[in-house]
């Protein structure tokens, strides 16, 4: 028979945290507190593996489940001295999801389950309180008629609110329990009205209905969305966790909160969370009531007036800290944690691994280091590295004027600025439109996960720190603001308004979200300073990591930003970026229309002095090190004129009609240019062009080396090379230019000569292409489209439904395709390697940034991966992690 579930409570559990595939996230560490002897709930967890069955065999169970599930319900009854269903001593349970890596909000959860108009008496006889029993039955109705009956929980929001509005109540905690017994009845009501048949009053049915729905909700459209984000599979499943509920809103000594061993936004060694008195935990993350800062130094940074628990509950306050203490030590992490308080008595509901902040991200993983708690090693794993690109953008200019607007709880830091939309769905159709926006809500809920993704930064009216906008904006590196109370937001007239200040839709407001703030206009930013935790972790990185990461860069700007974030050379210039200028750009197409060879020479030579000169610029800014500059390579129709005055102009400049112009013009169009002629193809039509530019490269090497001193190290890439028989006669024009120069010059420098290895046939032929190329660089953007025959500017919209299918996990212009796109750079290394063992190997295509195609290339032991400016950061720290976790798999291997 097998196991399908697992117990835990009473300090005994028959899980462990290692078991986190198996149990969830949840569930795993549950097991693991109750055997640390921490207080937690009894209960057990349904595996994930029950959710893979439930998916594979028509959303049914394995036959032996049943009986496992009210064989552990018996033990928590008995742990609990309650028992479910019974008219005079109830006991009550949650069922909440939990999959192997925490997905906050995207699931479902029904609390105080096993309530029905027997077992509330019962309540009322154990807790004294009808008002607290009455209040937990109405929670249960509406989020069991929501989760599990599919009644949109607007209905229930609108029969409270009419209650309240008809009592002249303000507040939920001024409604009665007759005011809370009558709206059950009409809860009811609302369901059978809407459904046509009655609530269920059964506690084993309410159980496995709620059971159901959240193995259901694993594939509702928010937890997609989220696993389609997050780069999270699909068959991994979802756990469910039953657990014998407690309550936090049994009176003033009861309560509930979140809390963080350390501060999630800034990575300060200090405890850091919320509560609030006689409420259940979705009070706390709803933002429907103000939460209290669990310490005085909390209370007092965010200037709050309302008493901590620090105050209220010392006693209580200083056992959680205790348990704060021992997890942290335990887990070697930062902990977000759950508890709940009933009558004095505390209750942990839940630890995991806390989300955090890039910036807070660096401070936990180099203290933890400092502190001994963790090794250099495990700090460097501990920071996903795509997470540094928050720190490497700009934040606000403090010396810019601005026009403070209103003031929130700095939920997520950064800055942001674009133009304000009220609704997820229209952050996306602007975002898609190109425009930057910022999402205005009153609360965010997990619909709105979407839109969330696309905007450059989220405004909340209500919410606190652990609010579901603050938590996911958190995860998602994207600035926000929440709780911002003195904003009123109209949803119908589209517009927020703070006092007589109204600010509509589409006008542009500047969030900064590492101090609260909300600005009217955009703020100038500001470069970021990277010191201090951020310089300790690329060292402590850079000694660890085998490749060389270079960058891609062609301008003085792009040069200087690579060198300021440790860029080691250049792994692709772009030569064609060059032409665009308008003093160039008249040349190049003089060249394009001349009628001979003399022609083009004519106007190559007016090229030349600009060509020489952007590389005097870049061998000085790298001062020595390696620059691969790739010879031109689109087609030349790039260059031509389109509208009728440009033609005119180059017409005028060329000394030909229009005519020969727009016929010209015609001639060079081609019916696919990616696959025309551009690359190699070029230079054997036209050597004079690679000519020009070989010529500008050496006599600009030469040129920097005098007068610096420095060593400069040209690395000449020819691109679009599909045969031995095209590299041939480019390499020897290349050679042989360099000799006419090093003779005139007097002197010589160390030059290098490869290819860009992009098609399918190069990788294939790479044996004989290496007896000619001293390099491979392979450019894995158009390796990627020639191998699955597939345009990167026209699949977005298909690869969205095949990312959603499964059949690329990933999209593979984003992260390699392994499997085949990887398969061709694996067979071009080996196949280089073996005709010219010392053959240096890089990549250069936007796969460069991307910690997983990083983590590939370490593989199959590329030199060095190349990446935009901005993104050499990240390329070093997942070089540095890909050295790790290989050793780790050759471990588990031996």
């Amino acid at each position: 028979m097998s196991k399908w579930v697992y117990f835990f409570g009473d300090g005994q559990a028959e899980g462990r945290a290692d078991m986190k595939n198996l149990l969830g996230g949840k569930g795993a560490n549950l097991a693991e507190m109750s055997s640390l002897g921490v207080p937690v709930p009894a209960g057990f967890t349904i595996t994930t593996e029950v959710c893979t069955y439930y998916y594979e065999n028509g959303e049914t169970y394995p036959a032996d489940l049943k009986q496992q599930v009210m064989d552990s319900l018996k033990q928590i009854e008995s742990i609990m001295g309650a028992k479910f269903g019974d008219p005079d001593n109830p006991l009550l349970v949650s069922v909440r999801s939990g999959a192997r890596t925490s997905m906050p909000g995207m699931m479902d959860t029904v609390l105080n389950l096993g309530l029905n108009d027997t077992t509330v008496q019962g309540l009322i006889k154990l807790s004294g309180d009808a008002r607290f029993a009455y209040d937990s039955y109405r929670r249960f109705v509406t989020m069991y008629s929501d989760v599990v009956l599919g009644v949109d929980h607007y209905h229930f929001e609108e029969i409270l609110e009419s209650l309240k509005e008809d009592k002249g109540y303000t507040l939920d905690t001024e409604v009665t329990a007759e005011d809370w017994k009558h709206l059950v009845g009409v809860y009811k009501a609302k369901v059978l009205e809407q459904l046509g048949t009655p609530f269920p009053e059964d506690p084993v049915e309410q159980m496995w209905g709620s059971i159901g729905a959240v193995f259901g909700s694993w594939m509702n459209q928010r937890a997609k969305t989220y696993r389609r984000l997050h780069h999270i599979p699909g068959h991994w499943g979802t756990a469910v966790n039953v657990q014998a509920m407690v309550f936090g809103n049994m009176g003033d000594d009861s309560a509930t909160g979140v809390c963080f061993s350390r501060d999630p936004s800034t990575g300060e060694n200090a405890f850091y969370g919320e509560y609030l008195v006689n409420a259940q935990g979705e009070d706390v993350v709803a933002g429907i009531r103000t939460p209290q800062n669990i310490s005085i130094a909390g209370k007092e940074k965010n200037n709050s007036d309302l008493p901590a628990m620090e105050e209220t509950m010392p006693v209580i306050y200083k056992e959680l800290v205790a348990i704060r203490d021992r997890l942290e030590v335990h887990y070697k992490d930062m902990q977000d944690m759950e508890f709940t308080i009933q009558k004095n008595k505390l209750w942990m509901l839940q630890t995991r691994n806390g989300k955090r902040t890039a910036a807070a991200a660096l401070k936990i993983a180099v203290d933890m280091c400092n502190e001994g708690l963790i090794d250099k090693e495990t700090a460097i794993l501990r920071v996903a590295p795509e997470h540094l690109d928050q720190l490497l953008h700009p934040t606000l200019d403090p010396k810019a004027p601005r026009d403070l607007l209103a003031h929130g709880l700095p939920a997520s830091p950064g800055a942001a600025s674009g133009q304000v939309v009220f609704t997820a769905d229209e952050a996306e159709a602007w975002a898609q439109k190109g425009k930057k926006v910022v999402l205005v809500r009153v609360e965010t809920s997990p619909e709105d996960i979407g839109g969330m993704h696309v905007s450059q930064g989220i405004l909340t009216t209500r919410g606190g720190m652990t609010s579901h906008a603050a938590v996911v904006a958190r995860g998602m590196g994207v600035p926000c603001v929440a709780g911002a109370g003195e904003i009123r937001v109209d949803y119908r007239a589209k517009t927020l308004t703070v006092g007589d200040r109204v600010v509509k839709e589409g006008d542009i407001i500047t969030l900064d979200g590492a101090k609260g703030d909300v600005f009217l206009g955009e703020v100038p930013t500001l470069q970021p300073e990277l010191s201090g935790d951020f310089a300790d972790l690329m060292l402590w990185a850079d000694k660890v990591r085998r490749m060389k990461v270079r960058a891609n860069a062609e301008t003085a700007e792009d040069c200087g930003t690579a060198r300021k974030f440790g860029a080691e050379g250049v792994g692709l210039c772009r030569t064609e970026h060059m032409f665009f200028d308008p003093k160039r750009i008249i040349h190049i197409r003089q060249m394009i229309l001349a009628e001979d060879e003399a022609g083009r020479r004519a106007a190559l030579e007016h090229l030349l002095p600009y060509q020489r000169q952007d590389f005097v610029e870049v061998f000085t800014i790298m001062q020595g090190l390696p620059v691969t500059i790739r010879l031109l390579d689109p087609p030349l129709h790039e260059f031509l004129p389109h509208s009728e005055n440009e033609i005119a102009d180059v017409a005028a400049s060329a000394g030909v009609d229009a005519a020969t112009v727009k016929s010209r013009v015609a001639m060079l169009q081609e019916a696919n240019p990616m696959l025309g002629h551009r690359g190699c193809r070029l230079g054997i039509t036209y050597p004079e062009v690679y000519e020009m530019q070989a010529r500008a490269i050496f006599e600009a090497a030469l040129e920097v080396s005098e007068a610096s001193g420095e060593t400069v190290l040209p690395e000449i890439m020819i691109p679009l090379v599909g045969s031995v028989k095209e590299l041939e006669p480019m390499r020897a024009l290349v050679d042989r230019v360099a000799e006419e120069t090093f003779t005139a010059k007097g002197q010589r420098i160390e030059y290098h000569v490869g290819t860009m290895i992009e098609l399918p046939r190069a990788c294939l032929q790479a044996a004989q292409i290496a007896e000619h190329a001293e390099f491979f660089s392979f450019g894995t953007n158009d390796l990627t489209q020639t191998t699955l025959g597939m345009s990167r500017d026209d699949s977005g919209p298909f690869l969205e439904v095949y990312a959603q299918k499964g059949i690329y996990p990933r999209d593979p212009f984003q992260s390699i395709d392994v499997d085949g796109v990887g398969e061709m750079v694996q067979i071009a290394a080996e196949r280089g390697r073996k005709t010219r063992p010392d053959i240096k190997l890089g990549i250069c295509g936007e796969h460069g940034g991307d910690p997983d195609s990083i983590h590939f290339c370490e593989t199959v032991d590329l030199n060095y991966v190349s990446c935009s400016p901005y993104r050499v950061p990240i390329a070093r720290l997942a070089a540095a992690q890909s050295v790790l976790l290989k050793g780790k798999e050759a471990e588990k291997d031996r």
